[in-house]
This record gives C-alpha cells, structure tokens and sequence, in this order.
C-alpha cells in the first residue's frame, strides 16, 4: 500500500512562508500528475497545485504567485513552497496524485494567525 507522508506544517503569522513536504513510499510515473490539496475547516478538500515532471503547473487562483509546487523523483517527493501566507490559507494540507488514487495521508496543519 502506498504511504504519502506530508510534513513542514506549522504556525505562521501572516506574511510568513513555510514549506511543506510530501514523502512518498513508492516511485510515482513521471507523467503523473503530483498535487497538493487542502481541506480547511467545514470546507471540502481542494486541489490547490499539481506537477507534472515535464514542468508543467496549475495553481488554483488564490495561491498564484505565492505558491510554488515543485517536485524531486529521484527521491519521490514533492514539496510546496508558500510565501506571502494568509490567514484563509489556514488548512490541513495532503498530497496525492491528481486526480487522487492512493488513500490520503495524515496531512500537515498550517495555522495562519497573528
């Protein structure tokens, strides 16, 4: 069963970065689409970015120009760089393929607040 590990959360005051990432236990193709998502309270779980490994990346539009996806294969992770945080950017954050096809992690909390 495949294992996606997500780390690096934590508390931040707004303005702040933090950067998340996501280990997981087997080799992922290179033409699979890699994402993170994030599940705030009371709120569904949303795609926030996806990698592919030829470079290609989607962001959804309230994380344009703060987030940064990026991907390592040889060591089957992928990371998420946030700058520039908010305090509606306050989530659970999970890794999985996109579209999802491994059972999801524990994710990471990223707290947002002054």
């Amino acid at each position: 069963q495949v294992q996606l590990v997500e780390s690096g959360g934590g508390l931040v005051q707004p303005g702040g970065s933090l950067r998340l990432s996501c280990a997981a236990s087997i080799s992922i193709s290179r033409g699979q689409y890699m994402g993170w998502y994030r599940q705030a309270p009371g709120k569904e779980r949303e795609l926030v970015a996806r990698v592919q490994s030829a470079g290609s990346t989607y962001y959804v539009d309230s994380v344009k120009s703060r987030f940064t996806i990026s991907r390592d294969n040889a060591k089957n992770t992928v990371y998420l760089q946030m700058n520039s945080l908010k305090p509606e950017d306050t989530a659970v954050y999970y890794c999985n393929t996109h579209p999802p096809m491994f059972s999801w992690g524990k994710g990471t909390l990223v707290t947002v607040s002054a």
